[in-house]
């Protein structure tokens, strides 16, 4: 996502490979590292050093990410192949930031620019970027994520990788059409240098980091894998139902609008699920979608998402009000027919506005502008279509991207109207830890941009167990079978894949 002045990858690869260190590049990583060392000496406190060298366009970030990381450490994937291929891809754990309780957000931004802050990075590009990156997510609740399923997983968790690897989007050409980034593809070495630690120990450590990375395919689903596999609601299905009836029945004596309630079902297989195939398979079927994999310990947690919660550019804020579902066809005469349905349903166009009104609500008080598309467009992905409306805002005041989440989550698209009212309603009714389902992923980078997507689609992979999760937006019309069923539809993301 940034470009720099680096030694060309054709001489490091002659050096040594294409991902080793050439002697220039060696000598401003030990000089950073050094610099780092003294600043952490002087001020007691340990600071971040990077340095930011350019690979070949043809490098794969995940792949290389899913064939280099070591067990049991963080590691983090996000692609949106349609978005200009963009990818960032991240190894190792030089600082993990976490936190937990309503102040999370701001505990952790506040860690996170006090960090990228005094890092010693390389100067901003044309983009105003440099240095550091911090990738991770947030559970849906305050204190989400005390099942010991999500154990790894925290209310907030950010990690600043040891290794970054990162694909800037392809800029469009005059008839749309995506054109290659002349940059390729970067990698970023961090170090977080405490006082008492040596440029040569740390210099050591992200050289050998260096000689463990490999480029191999990502790893295949097997088309035919043998053993039984068990599917199973956590709760039966007679339960959502009976919840969904009794939201409706508080929507209808006028004590909220809409609440999203959520079924958790699990999958259990013969053997261990493989995160990497998962998503080598998510990202070739949902190329609309942002689709990620973080890893925390023994497990990973992967998604293919439709909704985008937060893009900040500088002063330029971008959402998507995402609400109203319906499902598709093979039939393009009947796919276009279902989607026509969706356009003038007056149950999803009213909760579809609910979100719209809270969006702006909440981003009017910090923004010279805010602006969305009168009407709503379709959005479709593989096996499901929605209403979904792009809202954009120009920031009146300096905002970075973990602030904004903290105001915008969660949206009623995954929580309720008004929040107050739905959040106590939504673990009563649902009986289920949401964890990080419904909650903000992405990354941040040391100026304050960053993008996060709401995690959707989404499944929970630890062992041979997979926990896969769907919400529905309730409204005054909602009919609790076509709610249950409107799950099933989204379940049909993740379920085929992790089902055999």
């Amino acid at each position: 996502m940034k470009r720099h002045t680096t030694i060309p990858a054709g001489e490091r690869a002659r050096a040594g490979g294409r991902f080793a260190l050439g002697d220039a590049d060696r000598e401003r990583l030990a000089a950073r590292l050094q610099l780092a060392v003294k600043r952490a000496r002087r001020s007691g406190r340990p600071t971040l050093a990077t340095l930011t060298l350019a690979l070949p366009a043809e490098v794969d970030p995940s792949a290389v990410v899913c064939a280099s990381r070591r067990p049991g450490e963080p590691w983090f994937l996000f692609e949106q192949p349609e978005r200009g291929a963009g990818a960032l891809a991240t190894l190792g754990q030089a600082v993990r930031l976490t936190a937990a309780g309503p102040e999370r957000f701001a505990t952790v931004a506040d860690r996170w620019r006090a960090l990228a802050a005094a890092a010693v990075s390389d100067p901003p590009d044309a983009r105003g970027r440099s240095g550091p990156l911090a990738v991770g997510g947030f559970a849906f609740a305050p204190d989400g994520g005390a099942d010991p399923a999500w154990a790894g997983f925290e209310p907030a968790a950010l990690v600043v990788p040891e290794i970054a690897l990162t694909r800037e989007g392809h800029a469009p050409d005059s008839e749309g059409a995506a054109l290659p980034d002349a940059a390729g593809v970067r990698l970023t070495l961090c170090a977080l240098a405490a006082p008492d630690d040596t440029a040569e120990q740390l210099l050591a450590r992200l050289r050998e980091r260096l000689a463990e990375l490999r480029e191999e395919p990502l790893a295949l689903l097997d088309p035919a894998p043998a053993g039984r596999y068990r599917i199973a609601s956590a709760m039966p299905p007679e339960h959502y139902e009976a919840a969904v009836a009794r939201a409706v029945e508080q929507i209808r004596r006028g004590e909220l609008e809409k609440v999203v309630l959520a079924r958790e079902v699990d999958v259990h297989a013969p053997r261990a699920h493989d995160p990497a195939a998962v998503f080598g398979v998510l990202r070739e079927a949902f190329p609309a979608c942002s689709v990620f994999c973080v890893g925390r310990g023994e497990a990973s947690f992967v998604a293919a998402s439709p909704e985008l919660l937060v893009r900040r550019e500088g002063h330029r804020v971008s959402t998507l009000a995402l609400a109203g579902s319906m499902r598709r066809s093979a039939d393009p005469a009947v796919d276009d027919h279902l989607g026509e349905q969706l356009m003038h349903s007056e149950k999803d166009r009213e909760e579809h506005a609910i979100v719209i009104r809270r969006i702006e609500r909440t981003l009017r008080p910090h923004a010279l502008w805010v602006t969305a598309t009168p009407e709503p467009a379709l959005v479709k992905v593989a096996n499901i279509q929605h209403l979904a409306t792009p809202i954009r805002a120009q920031l009146a005041q300096p905002l970075d991207a973990i602030e904004l989440l903290e105001l915008m989550h969660p949206t009623p698209a995954v929580g309720g109207e008004p929040l107050a009212r739905a959040r106590p309603l939504i673990p009563a009714l649902e009986g289920l830890d949401r964890g990080w389902y419904a909650g903000p992923v992405g990354w941040a980078d040391a100026t304050g941009d960053g993008e996060f997507c709401v995690a959707l689609r989404c499944a929970l992979l630890r062992g041979t167990m997979a926990r896969c999760y769907a919400g529905v937006g309730v409204v005054r019309d909602s009919d609790p079978a076509a709610e249950l069923a409107e799950t099933e539809v989204k379940l049909q993301a993740l379920l085929p894949l992790l089902a055999g």
